[in-house]
């Protein structure tokens, strides 16, 4: 009997891990990914890009994989990328797949990038654009699509949460909230409740609290646009609310100029300070929100008080936060690759909820899907209702316009120049 028993047990077993199997296979096909493809296929695929190592896309390669074992995907750092990757489109060991940015569309120094891309929004390749936030995605004037977001970005500030917690405040979402929630701070005893870079225009304190403000105040006016992108000297008036709306910051008594002038840079030296524990505001991009997991156990305070601590919107208005909603790092297919067939094929399985999102926050970055609540870091924006949300890329802001814009902010709040001088400037600064 004992040797009967085993015998059924066994059997039972077989079964169990056999169905086990199969809804495995089953979990794997429901997640919405199908190999179209001969799943023997063997080939080489090349990826091209400017990051030193990017190992978020190495463990989506490795989960392509599952499904073609004998397809190589490797990706390669191109020296220089922004000027050199037209000379490698062009040349003989072109890559397959390489990574393309908006600001390169139109700009004749980076034809080569747009000429090369294959349309990605042809319904023949099957790629699931619908799990994409439409506003990130590059309208182009014949209405084709040569890239796709893989990581997008943003402006906010990193909010020691801790601190709110143990000053009994609550992380503010309007204008007036983050002024009262400073004071309060400053009454506490905290010298600097919102710090940021001060030392360059690219990123400072000034441009990352004003560029949303800025696009929330011409996201309905096409004429002021076109000024503004024209670099029309009229269109100087356009850009005073957002001057004036730094000022009165500014004069809030809030940041301390000399203070913030002490940031060695807006990447590791903001995210160092911000570990220091004693800022319970610190504004960066998402670029450098990405760069704080890996830089907690650098910081020899942060290791001696560890704390909790999130990325939200800078409300600059009491209508609540605006969030400034950029694409980041793109893709694009070489339309003359040799292995266009698979490289297709490998991008309509990355572009998904799924896939994007595990990507990005391997990468630390914001995902360009719709669900932003798969990464608890950026929630915060998810919560943003779609009218406060604001992209250049629909709004048609061009990067020329962009860099007036914060040169001026960033000479008006240094005290440089006066509001008046800076916006009869317009069209004249220099990045």
């Amino acid at each position: 009997m004992k040797k009967t028993l085993c015998i059924i047990l066994s059997m039972i077993m077989i079964v169990s891990l056999a169905a086990c199997g199969k809804e495995k296979k089953k979990e794997k096909v429901s997640e919405g990914f199908s190999p179209a493809l001969d799943t023997s296929s063997k080939c080489h695929i090349r990826i091209a890009g400017g990051y030193d190592n990017f190992e978020a896309l190495e463990a989506e390669i490795d989960r392509f994989n599952d499904y073609y074992p004998n397809v190589e995907l490797v990706y390669t750092k191109v020296d220089d990328y922004n000027n050199m990757i037209g000379t490698v489109l062009n040349g003989n060991d072109a890559p397959d797949i390489y990574v393309n940015y908006s600001w390169m569309y139109g700009r004749d120094q980076y034809k080569a990038s747009i000429d090369h891309a294959e349309n990605l929004a042809d319904k023949k390749l099957g790629l699931d654009l619908s799990c994409i936030r439409a506003n990130i995605l590059l309208n182009t004037d014949d209405g084709t699509l040569p890239m796709i977001p893989v990581f997008s970005n943003t402006y906010g500030m990193l909010v020691n949460k801790s601190l709110f917690e143990k000053e009994n405040l609550s992380i503010p979402k309007t204008y007036s909230e983050l002024i009262n929630v400073c004071k309060a701070f400053k009454e506490k005893g905290y010298k600097n409740p919102i710090m940021g870079f001060t030392k360059k225009e690219i990123t400072s304190i000034f441009t990352l609290v004003i560029y949303p403000f800025f696009c929330e105040s011409v996201a309905d006016n096409k004429e002021a646009v076109k000024k503004l992108n024209s670099l029309e000297a009229s269109a100087g008036e356009y850009i005073r609310p957002s001057l004036e709306k730094i000022s009165q910051f500014l004069n809030e008594g809030c940041v301390d100029i000399a203070a913030c002038d002490e940031i060695e840079n807006n990447y590791e030296a903001v995210i160092l300070r911000f570990f220091e524990g004693d800022v319970p505001m610190m504004t960066c991009s998402g670029d450098t929100v990405s760069g704080t997991k890996k830089r907690e156990s650098r910081s020899e305070a942060f290791i001696a008080n560890p704390f909790t601590y999130t990325f939200v919107p800078v409300p600059m208005s009491d209508e609540g936060a605006a969030f400034l909603d950029m694409s980041n790092l793109q893709f694009s297919v070489n339309k003359n690759s040799s292995e266009l067939k698979m490289a297709n094929e490998f991008m309509r399985f990355l572009v998904s909820a799924r896939e994007l999102s595990e990507m990005a926050q391997k990468k630390g970055l914001m995902p360009p899907t719709k669900d932003l609540f798969f990464n608890s870091m950026y929630a915060a924006f998810g919560e943003v209702p779609e009218s406060r949300i604001f992209s250049p890329e629909v709004i048609g802001i061009t990067d020329d316009a962009v860099i007036q814009l914060r040169q001026a902010v960033y000479r008006v709040a240094k005290g440089e120049i006066g509001i008046d001088e800076a916006i009869a400037d317009y069209g004249t600064f220099t990045q």
